[in-house]
Formats: C-alpha cells, sequence, structure tokens
C-alpha cells in the first residue's frame, strides 16, 4: 500500500458563483468547511490581482476558522507577498497569472526568473509557509524550482486533461508519461511533489496512482459536480478513486 495522497480542495468557484450576482452567498468559507468535513486533507483559494473570485475577507475568513491547512495561491507580486506574510498561511503556492485568462495557463517560468523569484519566496519561507512553485512536468522548471529553494513543486496537468477531453489520446499519453517521470526526476532532488489543474473522475486516477505525488490539488471539476451530487458526496467520490489508484 502507498503512502495515502492527500486532498486539496480549492474553493475558487464557490466564490465565482457568489460573484456573478454580488451578493453573499454562497459562501466560500461554508464550502471549506464542508470540505474538511468531507475528508479534505486542506482547502486551496488563489487570490488573483482582479479579486475575480476570491476576496481578502474570504482569506482573513478561512485563516480564522480552517482546522486544515490552507494553501493560498497567489502571484509572485509585493501586495501578495504582503498578504500572505499577514496571515502566514500553512503553505503558499507561486502560479503565473495573466489578466486576461479564464483560468491559470500553463506553469511558471521560472528558469527565466530564478534569481527573482529566489528574493520573492525568501521572506516567506523565513516566516514558515511551505513554499510551493506551479510548473508544468519540465526538468529545466524543476531544477530552478529546486536551486531557488521550494519546499514543493506542484506540476500542470492541465495539458494531459485537456487532450483526454478532446479525444487526442496519443498526447495525452506522452504527457502522462512526462507528468510520471518529472514527478520522480523532482522527488530524486527532494522537492515533495504535489499535482493539480483540471482533474476529473475520469483523468485523476493515472496522476493519483504516481508513488511520489503527496497531495493533488483539485477544485473546478468538484465544484461543478456539487450542483448535481453535492458538494460532501462528490468530495467523497474522489477521495475514493485516489484511494483506490494508491491500492
Amino acid at each position: 500500500m502507498t503512502e495515502k495522497l492527500r486532498l486539496g480542495v480549492n474553493i475558487d468557484h464557490v466564490a465565482t458563483v457568489r460573484n456573478a450576482r454580488g451578493s453573499a452567498y454562497p459562501d466560500p468559507l461554508r464550502a471549506a468547511k464542508l470540505a474538511e468535513e468531507a475528508g479534505a486533507d486542506g482547502i486551496t483559494a488563489h487570490l488573483r490581482e482582479d479579486r475575480r473570485h476570491i476576496s481578502d475577507g474570504d482569506i482573513e475568513a478561512l485563516t480564522e476558522a480552517l482546522t486544515v491547512p490552507l494553501n493560498f495561491e497567489m502571484a509572485a507580486t509585493e501586495e501578495m507577498q504582503a498578504i500572505a506574510l499577514r496571515h502566514k498561511p500553512h503553505a503558499v503556492c507561486i502560479v503565473p497569472e495573466k489578466r486576461e485568462e479564464r483560468t491559470t495557463e500553463g506553469g511558471l517560468e521560472v528558469a527565466r526568473e530564478e534569481n527573482k523569484l529566489a528574493h520573492f519566496i525568501a521572506p516567506l519561507a523565513d516566516a514558515g509557509c511551505r513554499v510551493s512553485i506551479f510548473i508544468a512536468a519540465d526538468q529545466r522548471q524543476i531544477e530552478a524550482a529546486h536551486r531557488i529553494g521550494a519546499a514543493v513543486v506542484e506540476l500542470h496537468t492541465g495539458a494531459y486533461c485537456d487532450a483526454h477531453a478532446e479525444g487526442r489520446l496519443k498526447e495525452r499519453d506522452e504527457e502522462l508519461e512526462r507528468l510520471r517521470e518529472m514527478s520522480a526526476f523532482a522527488h530524486s532532488l527532494g522537492l515533495e511533489v504535489h499535482a493539480g489543474h483540471g482533474l476529473t473522475y475520469d483523468t485523476v486516477q493515472p496522476i493519483a496512482a504516481f508513488p511520489e505525488l503527496r497531495e493533488l490539488n483539485i477544485g473546478h471539476f468538484i465544484i461543478g459536480e456539487a450542483v448535481f451530487r453535492g458538494l460532501v458526496p462528490a468530495i467523497h467520490e474522489m477521495r475514493r478513486l485516489m484511494d483506490e489508484a494508491r491500492a
């Protein structure tokens, strides 16, 4: 039996629904507490520069109320660094961010920004936050993440999931193999390995089976599935599939 894989539930899109009407509901904190009850090992929330979903108030409420770790996703900006240093979440995950994108596209370019990112993450690590870097399954980026002192890399599974959804099975299998190889490579450097982006019931098990992986962060699909199943059953099913893949 391989070590249990942790599940981080991303609640961003509960806030997306709330913000569509400018109301106070649905409440992301309520979703986070339900996810805790359903067995989530952590909660992920991305405070974007444009505040399109999660708000500053959400981060404050989550920091105060959660009993499981908060994984605070953020861009590498001075504003976000200051917010993270104020709240000192369990983990911060540095992600690329473009204002016009619908969602995070691709991984962070670490190799070209190595010096800047090393200086950016140092105060976060000093404050006790586990620093994670969201990157593509690329050896050059993994090596750079290791050099700058990141504790964790989160491998971007979006290309694999997109290829599966679009029926590009050869490309899907090639990307899955790349993710498998780079998971092992990152682990060999002493990095903790996480993965996420676009994972569904149909795509999670081949990823969850990687023995080096310690955590999956999944949000959009679970929140969408919750419309039909309810949030707790949607999380339970994802947890079941992950556990089955590890057996």
